[in-house]
């Protein structure tokens, strides 16, 4: 532990030992109130009596940093100091004449009163309480400190994505009063599992079971979380739901609401507005409200007794933090649940291999239905090869296969149809039409795509019109759509079914539900709207090679993921529900859907992982950087006993790489992304270790962090543990 200063006066003394009784005490009142040096509205204030000291976390997000700091204590903030208060204090300040002089204000947490410090020079006294609120928790402070350990980033960071900013008339007004518990809610739908009922009896009687549970497709699953969650409320504890995006999050809340009626619970989600976010957050931290659903930022959600943490569609990239060191909501409410000892319920109407690793190691337990129910949940599954599309005049002259058509027609009669396109816009990818070359920018290379019925194509890179574009292989001179998007596909639809409404969602307008009157709905994936009444009539999913041909490990896995996410809105078979995938029908993720069994699905790709030492049965970071960074960071990591080093290779230019290349805030030495140009070449290294050793690899890249900032690296790198996307 150090002081203020924050230059180099470091101890080899451990943060919470080496105390000096009595004699340390004289010392720290001696030299602060001799040679103190305080920011003016303190000159001549008297210390504190009792617990002088503060050790702090100061806010700077800086790896090398990552300590507490000591500051005296002011007798006149003696009483708001508490431990998990929000303070300002002087930060780089020098020792001039045994005084504190200059230094920057920084806002920071205050994480210990103390009798004594372990630093033997002066220390400088807390700017400024600014606010008597304790919003960090012991509780709250250990999980940020464990997700800071586990990826290998700085406290500061975490806690900066735990606790939300400060919101001053959000504090002033009281929070509602505590309610009584809820009654035990009835078991409802999770009848239709076997192991349903046994779940609930468990969470009543404040047992800790933990299960991966595979929901059946329908519009029950709202009400089945919420069920749960009331249930863990029934029993004296409190529940947490983490959602991937606002739309499913106002489902269980409106299905909560309906179960247990206002008050008993917050939604977290950044729709509030800041304000009214920090005023429910408030309410959790308070304990007066012990029930949480939300978004991704939720998973930190200072819940008081927690007795259930629940995730819901666990493969949505949402869940994954975008600011560093990164986490992912699963694991955080992974480690609330062995550390907080809380029941664990991971689902969705597909299983990640993460998911079906948590079962296979025992872990947690599946919760299925049978054959049986599935069968009379799910609706039917047809597919179009390419090679029927191929044969198929309708397919060319209207992009819909002739059994598409038909099924489309006979749906209209009874209801909305669903029409999934893997991208948004006009035709956002182009290619020759002699040849089938991509169609590339002849300034930047980059790829040209229709963005509007002008018909002149521009480059998606550039911006460059490219109106006497020809092909450099073979010379011609006619383009065609290598992928057709969603406004384009609304438009053809449109032109063939003229009497019936066409509706879009995408990233512009993201819709929450439609009628159950006939309509014609096109959406991108995850923006799938909820249809009224009993679901969709049909769905069609197209071009499923788009999905399958992605060159990432998750591929399969991610479109299984969104063309069951989108059939499961769509009705049973038995009410004739029918669901078109145009994707070849050997493939492994297409048999999955047909036979509707994503659970046999995730257990053979882990089953595959685990031969090939892939994720999540091997650990894994990345380093991102100019082929100078990568080398350096190779020399000063100290690797643990079996890691293996793969790469570096060549990244991809251009902004449709940005996510490959570490958008979205990496952990360079400074916790964000390198300031290069996107148009560097930049290389990336994978760092695999053998299971066990993942805490090994973490401490092993944050050391090789420090050591490169505390050095000044010219050449910065981009450093993540887990990454999603690794080729």
């Amino acid at each position: 532990m150090s002081g203020e200063n924050g230059q180099d006066e470091q101890h080899p003394d451990a943060p919470d030992g080496g105390a000096q009784g009595g004699e340390q005490l004289a010392l720290i009142r001696d030299t602060v109130r001799k040679n103190r040096a305080k920011p003016r509205t303190w000159r001549g204030a008297a210390l504190a009596e009792g617990l002088p000291v503060a050790r702090v976390l100061v806010d700077k997000g800086l790896v090398h940093l990552d300590q507490y700091f000591d500051y005296a204590v002011p007798a006149a903030m003696d009483e708001e100091a508490r431990p998990g208060v929000r303070v300002r204090v002087r930060f780089g300040a020098r020792v001039v004449k045994g005084r504190r002089e200059g230094g920057t204000l920084h806002d920071g947490f205050i994480v210990e009163r103390r009798a004594d410090t372990d630093f033997r020079g002066p220390l400088a006294p807390l700017a400024q309480v600014l606010s008597a609120e304790p919003v960090l928790t012991p509780a709250l402070l250990a999980l940020c400190r464990q997700v800071a350990d586990r990826y290998a980033g700085s406290l500061a960071d975490v806690v900066q994505l735990a606790v939300p900013p400060r919101m001053a008339r959000a504090e002033r007004d009281a929070s509602p009063p505590p309610r009584s518990d809820p009654p035990m809610p009835a078991p409802g739908s999770w009848e239709r599992y076997a192991t349903g009922p046994a779940y609930l009896a468990a969470l009543a009687r404040g047992d800790t079971p933990r299960a991966v549970w595979l929901a059946l497709p329908g519009p029950h699953w709202p009400g089945e979380l919420a069920t749960a969650m009331a249930t863990a409320l029934a029993a004296g504890r409190g529940a947490l739901a983490v959602l991937p995006d606002g739309r499913a999050a106002a489902r269980v809340d409106q299905a909560l609401t309906a179960l247990l009626g206002e008050g008993r619970h917050v939604l977290l989600t950044a729709d509030a507005g800041p304000e009214e976010r920090y005023r429910r957050w408030l309410a959790v931290s308070r304990g007066t409200v012990k029930a949480v659903v939300g978004t991704r930022a939720a998973m930190f959600a200072p819940v008081a007794d927690l007795g259930l943490v629940a995730l819901w569609d666990d493969g949505d990239s949402s869940h994954a933090e975008q600011h560093a060191p990164q986490p992912h909501a699963r694991e955080v409410l992974l480690l609330r649940a062995r550390e907080e000892r809380t029941a664990f319920l991971l689902g969705g109407v597909t299983s990640t291999v993460e998911g079906a690793q948590l079962v296979e190691s025992g872990w947690a337990l599946p919760l299925a239905a049978s054959r049986a129910q599935v069968r009379a949940a799910a609706p039917l599954i047809r597919t179009v090869s390419d090679a029927d599309q191929a044969r198929d005049e309708a397919a060319r002259a209207a992009r819909l296969p002739s059994l598409a058509w038909q099924v489309t027609r006979d749906a209209l009669t009874r209801g909305p149809v669903l029409v999934q396109v893997p991208r948004r816009g006009y035709l956002p990818k182009l290619a020759c039409d002699r040849c089938r070359e991509p169609a590339r920018c002849a300034a930047c290379a980059g790829p040209l795509e229709l963005r509007d019925q002008s018909g002149t194509p521009v480059c998606g890179w550039c911006g460059r019109p490219a109106a006497d574009w020809h092909c450099a292989e073979c010379g011609g001179t006619r383009l065609r759509a290598r992928v057709v998007g969603a406004r384009r596909t609304a438009e053809e639809l449109g032109r063939v079914f003229p009497s019936v409404p066409v509706r879009a969602s995408g990233r512009d307008t993201v819709l929450a539900s439609v009628g159950d009157a006939p309509a014609l709905v096109v959406a991108t994936p995850g923006a799938e709207p909820v249809a009224d009444g009993p679901g969709y009539a049909a769905a069609l999913l197209l071009d499923g090679w788009a999905l399958l041909n992605r060159p990432d490990l998750r591929a399969g896995e991610e479109a299984l993921r969104r063309w069951a996410l989108a059939a499961a809105l769509v009705r049973p078979a038995a009410e004739q529900g029918t669901v078109v995938v145009l994707a070849e029908p050997t493939l492994r993720p297409v048999q999955a859907l047909v036979r509707w069994d994503p659970a046999g699905h995730a257990l053979r790709e882990l089953s595959e992982r685990a031969e090939l030492r892939f994720p999540p049965v091997a650990r894994m970071a990345s380093v991102i950087g100019s082929p100078a960074a990568i080398a350096d960071v190779v020399d000063t990591l100290r690797l643990p006993p079996g890691a293996d080093l793969l790469g570096p290779v060549p990244l991809p230019s251009g902004p449709g790489a940005r996510e490959r290349r570490g958008r979205g805030g990496g952990q360079g030495e400074r916790g964000g992304a390198p300031a290069q140009g996107d148009r560097e070449p930049r290389e990336r290294l994978l760092i695999r270790v053998p299971p066990g050793s993942g805490a090994a690899l973490a401490a092993a890249l944050k050391e090789a962090r420090v050591a490169r900032a505390a050095r000044g690296a010219a050449e910065p790198a981009l450093m993540r543990m887990d990454p999603l996307d690794i080729g």
